[in-house]
């Protein structure tokens, strides 16, 4: 098959890849999600729904509920208990937002304020809390044990990932395995266990599961390391996020620690101050963004989210090829263009 080559010899512009394929498949589904999330997101305590859904209004593309939908489509699954479980999942998520936002001191959330910064952290807290309670009486309506044992787990997991990460924080001399350990539990954990229970609701074998399972954990990694090179993009402002809140938290992520290995003496005195005493000025966003490209570290750690990429690709390797299937495809490209 011949390609295609412009008459000034440079190859087309090849279509960026995008999440519209894997939106249409889960499209039916995700409007029963939906419902199925503002139903038990309704409480007598008034401010329980209007917390809730101050969040979840703000939209995002409900990922994590699609790869279990896309998942269970890909596992040629006929029922509906996935909708609840995509729900179940969503929660898990959402919680860990509210608590997250209370954590980093967040005054934004996908572009508006966040719920802490309206309410105040002991609602986002409280409210954070029920949504996890919600999550469980989700898993026990669904009725499997493995699917209540993949779900709670990861819950248990996330909340370790959290408190490993105040145990990281501010430390420039953390670890690149620390760190992954960090993202691991608190990011891919959940795509993880998203992904696993298609094949459960499929009632498929233990190497699909595994399959899945593998997929969305490397999928979430390559997910959040992107996310810390956003951090430092303009890209940052289209997504209505601020650039380097990372940095201004003092967030250790890999484009930091990688800087810091790479640095002179003098260099990692500029860290210490700004990330582990936390004593910002002007310009020193701009500085330490320098610093990065000086050691390539923003692109290296893209490079390494093609790695972790590659894997959930191969991951998905066993399954036949189908529309689920090329839809998770091009969202782990989806996921690693975002920083082009």
């Amino acid at each position: 098959m011949g390609v295609v080559v412009n008459m000034d010899g440079s190859h087309p512009e090849k279509k960026a890849p995008s999440v519209d394929l894997l939106v249409e498949l889960t499209k039916a589904d995700i409007a029963k999600v939906n419902q199925h999330i503002i139903d038990n997101m309704q409480s007598p305590v008034a401010l329980i729904p209007q917390l809730a859904g101050h969040l979840i209004a703000a939209g995002g593309k409900r990922l994590r509920p699609m790869l279990t939908l896309a998942a269970a489509q890909m596992c040629q699954y006929t029922g509906s208990r996935h909708i609840g479980l995509a729900a179940c999942v969503e929660f898990i998520h959402t919680a860990t937002l509210l608590h997250d936002d209370v954590v980093d001191e967040s005054d934004l959330r996908r572009g508006r304020e966040s719920a802490n910064a309206v309410w105040g952290n002991k609602p986002s807290v409280l409210v954070g809390d029920f949504l996890f309670s919600r999550a469980f009486q989700l898993m026990v309506a669904d009725g499997s044990l493995p699917v209540l044992k993949i779900l709670s787990e990861a819950s248990a997991v996330i909340a370790e990932g959290e408190v490993l990460q105040l145990m990281t924080a501010n430390d420039p001399e953390a670890t690149e395995e620390a760190y992954l350990e960090v993202i691991r539990s608190k990011t891919a954990k959940l795509f993880a266990a998203a992904s696993r229970i298609g094949a459960v609701v499929a009632e498929r074998s233990q190497k699909e599961e595994t399959a899945l399972d593998s997929f969305g954990m490397n999928l979430g990694i390559a997910f959040q390391l992107i996310d810390d090179v956003l951090d430092y993009s303009a890209k940052q402002a289209e997504l209505g996020k601020n650039i380097g809140d990372d940095f201004v938290e003092g967030k250790v992520t890999l484009p930091i620690i990688l800087a810091w290995r790479r640095g002179s003496a003098e260099e990692r005195e500029f860290w210490v101050r700004t990330i582990e005493n936390l004593d910002q000025k002007e310009g020193d966003l701009e500085q330490a963004i320098a610093l990065m490209e000086k050691h390539n570290t923003l692109s290296d750690t893209i490079d390494r989210a093609k790695h972790y990429g590659s894997m959930a690709r191969d991951a998905l390797g066993i399954f036949p090829n189908s529309d689920a299937k090329s839809a998770l495809i091009e969202l782990i490209e989806f996921c690693i263009h975002r920083a082009h």
